[in-house]
């Protein structure tokens, strides 16, 4: 029955939600943080689906089929996924689950990846996707290629993914303790709907849940596991045309929606959130790349990236390798500090007018600010909870703080900036409607022109920097003296710079 989808659904976006769970952010991190911590993250899943899937396979439970390799096709596709996501904000399933934490950005990106990825499979663009698979190897996986039993690759690859776990694990216990929130629940519900789930356990249950999905798909005649491009192309088939393809992974993903939502709800991290004007142009090209890059490369970042690979097929490794270079090239490209932080914005000069003048900025300023507060008033009346700041609101508040406060050429930061001065030695940094990783490298940029013993006090509302902005601040050395939650997904961190 394909109604075990839904379930299986939602318990797997349940799991995602509350473990932050993103293979975009994991691969990210290496080019970001250098640290590989999140990425084995990923391998955890691969190995624990590589067991179980030669497990069920040696038994004759499920039969996997193997497509041949398109190097063309998986390449340049893996390619555009990775550059894909990164501007979107998320992966697949990422989109997925942020889509059911109300992040509007993501729902652009949903729509977009879905009905490109239909045009590819059968669309418009059938054309494209068949003549880059056109060009076909007559290889499929790894073991099948050297005559071997698939276990003579689970079982090594298995053991050394439980190296770097145990590696990564004892760096972990030996670091600074990273500041978390108050809890607000006890017990098994402080558990399961507030504390935010370590990456590795939540990998290891994906990676469960994956093995678990083989059978039960394969039961309603779907032999497949876990996937979300075609399963989210065939939805938007349905909705646009009515076609009959609801079948077991459409109720997958629908399931992951509303796992996802519940999680969200439950934990307070649910609120409808308008991205600017620049992300949701981001988002849509995003979405496109990622439904055009997924179809030619036949499949995403959980097709390829946690199901191919655990099957140990060619297509599966080469596309996750150019998933990570897609993700690398568009982290260097379009990855930087906004306008609002230090040294991305033009700043008065040392010889700027006196906060008695009134200056032609200090005016345009005020008009961008009132402007952007009549667009969230507009919002809030159509019934929307929307970010707090808008990217221009940001900058116009950025601006005249800069010039009320003395913020500039000849400040105590040493070069220009566009911090607010909300307190002693205290400045206070908006990212709030900014998508992840922005917080974090805004943050950075920001800590990077303060004096030791100054503090940033920064407001968010992107759910993955509850982890990723304390955690920053505890590698680093600085220390966090206030962090809360001030609304539904909605949080500030207060961090003191250290030596």
């Amino acid at each position: 029955m394909i109604v075990t989808g839904l379930a299986l659904g939602a318990v797997l976006g349940w799991v995602m939600q509350r473990g932050r769970f993103c293979v975009t952010g994991m691969i990210r991190d290496i080019f970001l943080n250098k640290t590989w911590r999140g990425f084995t993250a990923l391998l955890i899943v691969i190995a624990v689906h590589a067991v179980g899937l030669a497990a069920l396979t040696t038994a004759g439970v499920i039969t996997p089929e193997y497509k041949q390799f398109a190097p063309l096709a998986v390449v340049l596709g893996g390619l555009l996924f990775g550059m894909g996501i990164v501007l979107a904000g998320g992966c697949a399933s990422g989109t997925w689950y942020r889509s059911a934490e109300g992040l509007i950005g993501s729902w652009l990106a949903l729509v977009f990846y879905a009905g490109s990825a239909a045009a590819m499979k059968g669309g418009s663009l059938n054309a494209l996707n068949e003549g880059l698979r056109s060009w076909e190897l007559p290889i499929t996986t790894i073991h099948g290629s050297l005559g071997l039993s698939v276990w003579w690759l689970v079982i090594p690859f298995t053991l050394g993914v439980a190296f770097l776990t145990r590696h990564f694990l004892a760096q972990e216990a030996k670091a600074p303790k990273m500041a978390t929130l108050k809890p607000k629940k006890t017990g098994l519900a402080h558990l399961l709907a507030e504390k935010p789930w370590h990456f590795y356990p939540t990998a290891a249950i994906i990676g469960a849940l994956g093995v678990l999905a083989w059978p039960l798909s394969a039961a309603t005649g779907r032999n497949d596991g876990l996937g979300i491009t075609s399963p989210s192309s065939n939805l938007s088939k349905f909705l646009v045309s009515g076609e009959d393809t609801v079948d077991w992974g459409v109720m997958l993903v629908l399931g992951l929606l509303v796992g996802a939502f519940f999680a969200a709800k439950a934990s307070g991290e649910f609120r409808l959130r308008v991205p600017s004007a620049e992300q949701a142009v981001r988002s849509v090209i995003g979405g496109v790349l990622m439904g055009v890059g997924a179809s030619a490369a036949g499949g995403c970042t959980v097709g390829n990236g946690m199901v191919q690979t655990s099957l140990f097929s060619y297509q599966g490794w080469v596309a996750l390798l150019f998933i990570a270079i897609g993700i690398g090239v568009a982290a260097k490209l379009w990855l930087k500090p906004t306008d609002a932080v230090p040294g991305q914005a033009s700043n008065p000069t040392p010889n700027q007018p006196s906060q008695s003048q009134s200056s032609p900025r200090t005016a345009q300023s005020a008009q961008s600010t009132q402007s952007a507060a009549e667009q969230k008033a507009m919002a809030a009346e159509l019934g929307f909870q929307t970010t707090g700041t808008l990217l221009l609101d940001r900058k116009a508040t950025a601006a005249e703080s800069a010039e009320s406060s003395g913020i500039g050429g000849d400040s105590d930061l040493g070069r220009d900036s566009d911090l607010e001065l909300v307190g002693d030695r205290t400045y206070k940094l908006d990212t709030l409607g900014a998508v992840c990783p922005f917080p974090l490298v805004d943050a950075k940029a920001a800590m990077a022109d303060l004096s030791v013993g100054d503090s940033l006090q920064i407001d968010f509302d992107c759910t993955q920097a509850t982890d990723a902005i304390p955690r920053w601040a505890a590698t680093d050395g600085h220390e966090v003296t206030n962090f809360e939650q001030t609304t539904d997904a909605g949080w500030t961190i207060t961090v003191k710079k250290g030596s």
